[in-house]
């Protein structure tokens, strides 16, 4: 908390200040409130309208004369936006209702939030190739993560509509419990089958978790200091990248694996339900102050029904999530069909994927009621761009990072802690990366040059680099090195492409863009993961069997299969020595398809129109 507290005082003056609560009956309101682009019409209220599109969004002028967009216009601070979902008008009630103390506190909380975590995904990622090890199914590790990866980001999309019907207290609950369930699961596993179940489970509960905190973020901070605040909740990683490696450690020498989730699972609600409350609590505060707006419904049990399925947009949500499921399978079910790409299976699978994607397309432009994103969005050069670029961060990611701590046990000769700390110099470096950058959007309004000029130029750098140090005779400070700077890109990236999509959105969709954002990451990380596992399933082996010498060939499906075999050779010995060599080609190929791919990152950034964020307003009330 000392390093909160330090982080916190070196930000708060660089952020707009909220105001001091009213003497009079009327909420407290925030000087560095973001107009909402729908307002109420009330007497001597000042009326906006709302941008459809982006290029309203970069033509509209701010009526404050402050050139940040600060005023202090009390009618239009307190209205809450009667056009918006419920779950919208919910917590922008809560934002002009609580004071600056409730703020500080939330933000507390989610620093300790993302530092619980950050420990849990830190030791998740060590001990996986443990589980599966166990289960002598270690090659079978990106496969497991395929799997929870796209279940993860599909259901974020239903997550979305439900922080925007419901309330985001409601989404916060609902995946508390879902990642609770599956720690549990994870826990009480005995094969491999049920372990990936359960990291379903974990991966819709724990990345909704953090999703949704990413929403709350977004409700709470002005466009202008959000990436500065998404960095801001995402430094506890500062802190938790270093001790995954000793937890795991621990746990695998001595209680065991199952009772490190085991101890997670009491963790995670003890410190994810303090939030729920608060925000809770704000909720009933902004209600009482009649900041919530009114709500009666007569509706019988059918026409609530009907009512919802309209407001979640259930058809196109069913459209999407089926679609881009079916389009995904096949990536990693190709490899047990005998015919691979020829099957039919992974024909139909994909043919109807492509299919269902089209027709929700077709669905939100002609047919929907309430779109679940608007089809100006769906087009919009910026939304497209951050959306590709989203996608090419993970496969480029995957690509490179899949086996990576095998790599560093088994070719370097690192012990699991010593492994996890050269991993975890990436989470390092994105994190201080993003403060800087949020830091410089602050001060610039500007992300686009940022992100074309430096981040992604850096990125292949450090990935070209990389193909030639990551070798069995390569030193591991030059890949130490190579992290570095595809760390340093990577942090710059992602705030530059949220700021991106959320520049070109209202704050009604500011939870829908998120996990469209998160959805083409997820994409490309299923992308990334299944290439990653064809290249490893396809070269390990051949090359086991050319460099292994004959006396080991009969325990070849072995070595393949479980690390902890691989590393009971001796370093030097002639079979440790092929096995290196059979991982040093295998991971060539991954960083040179981790590089390629770039590519299409620098045109889906070229996309992007560059908005200045200073002049865009979306949130309101108590905000950073």
């Amino acid at each position: 908390m000392v390093l909160f507290r330090s982080i916190l005082i070196l930000l708060l003056p660089l952020l707009c200040h909220t105001s001091s609560p009213s003497s009079s009956s009327a909420a407290p309101l925030a000087l560095n409130q973001q107009r909402q682009q729908t307002m109420t019409p009330q007497a001597n209220a000042h009326v906006e309208k709302e941008p459809s599109t982006v290029n309203d969004l970069e033509h509209s002028v701010p009526s404050s004369p402050h050139p940040d967009g600060n005023d202090n216009d009390t009618d239009n601070e307190s209205t809450i936006d009667t056009h918006a979902q419920p779950g919208v008008q919910n917590i922008e009630a809560v934002t002009v209702a609580w004071t600056t103390t409730a703020l500080i506190v939330a933000y507390m909380m989610i620093w300790l939030i993302y530092f619980v975590e950050g420990m849990l995904s830190g030791t998740t990622a060590a001990l996986t190739p443990y589980v599966t090890s166990a289960f002598a199914q270690h090659s079978l590790t990106p496969t497991v993560a395929i799997l929870s990866s796209v279940i993860g980001g599909v259901t974020n999309l239903t997550l979305a509509k439900i922080l925007d019907v419901f309330g985001r207290p409601q989404g916060f609950l609902f995946c508390i419990c879902l990642a609770t369930v599956g720690l549990i699961m994870m826990a009480a596993c005995n094969n491999v089958e049920a372990y990936a179940a359960a990291q379903v489970f974990y991966a819709v509960g724990n990345n909704g978790l953090q999703y949704s905190l990413s929403v709350f973020v977004a409700d709470t901070s002005s466009l202008r200091n959000r990436g500065l605040m998404q960095a801001f909740a995402s430094s506890p990683n500062l802190i938790t990248c270093w001790l995954a490696g000793p937890i795991s450690s621990a746990y695998l020498k001595g209680a065991g694996w199952r009772w490190c989730y085991g101890t997670f699972t009491s963790i995670i609600p003890a410190v994810t339900l303090p939030l729920f409350g608060l925000l809770l609590y704000n909720y009933y505060k902004a209600k009482a102050q009649g900041f919530v707006p009114k709500r009666e419904s007569q509706r019988t049990a059918w026409r609530s029904f009907v009512y919802y399925c309209r407001e979640f947009d259930a058809v196109g949500l069913l459209l999407l999530s089926a679609g881009v499921a079916l389009f995904l399978l096949p990536f990693n079910l190709y490899t047990l069909q005998a015919k691979g790409w020829r099957s039919p299976l992974i024909i139909c699978l994909l043919v109807f994927g492509i299919v269902l994607i089209i027709i929700f397309a077709v669905w939100e432009r002609f047919f929907v009621p309430v779109t679940f994103i608007p089809y100006s969005l769906l087009l919009d050069r910026t939304v497209f761009g951050a959306c590709i670029l989203s996608a090419t961060l993970f496969i480029s990611f995957f690509c490179w990072n899949s086996y990576f701590s095998s790599f560093l046990q088994v070719v370097n000769d690192l012990s699991v802690t010593h492994a996890s700390y050269v991993v975890q110099a990436y989470t390092v470096g994105s994190v201080v990366s993003s403060l800087a950058v949020g830091l410089l959007i602050h001060y610039t309004g500007r992300y686009k040059p940022v992100c074309l000029y430096f981040g992604i130029p850096l990125s292949i750098l450090g990935l070209g680099l990389m193909i030639n140090f990551r070798r069995p005779d390569g030193n591991v400070g030059y890949i130490v090195m190579c992290q570095i700077f595809v760390s340093f890109a990577a942090g710059t990236i992602i705030i530059c492409d949220e700021i991106a999509i959320m520049a070109a959105a209202s704050h009604q969709h500011i939870a829908v863009v998120l996990a469209v954002l998160g959805m083409f990451g997820t994409i490309g990380g299923a992308i990334g993961l299944t290439v990653a596992a064809a290249i490893w399933q396809n070269i390990l082996p051949k090359k086991l069997a050319e460099y292994l010498p004959v006396s080991e060939l009969p325990n070849l499906p072995s070595i393949y299969e479980d690390i902890t075999m691989q590393l009971s050779y001796a370093v030097g010995s002639p079979a440790r020595i092929a096995i290196q060599h059979a991982y040093g080609d295998a991971q060539m190929m991954m960083l040179i398809a981790g590089t390629a791919v770039w590519a299409v990152g620098i045109v889906a950034v070229v996309m992007w129109r560059d908005i200045r964020v200073i002049d865009i307003k979306q949130t309101k009330g108590h905000v950073f």
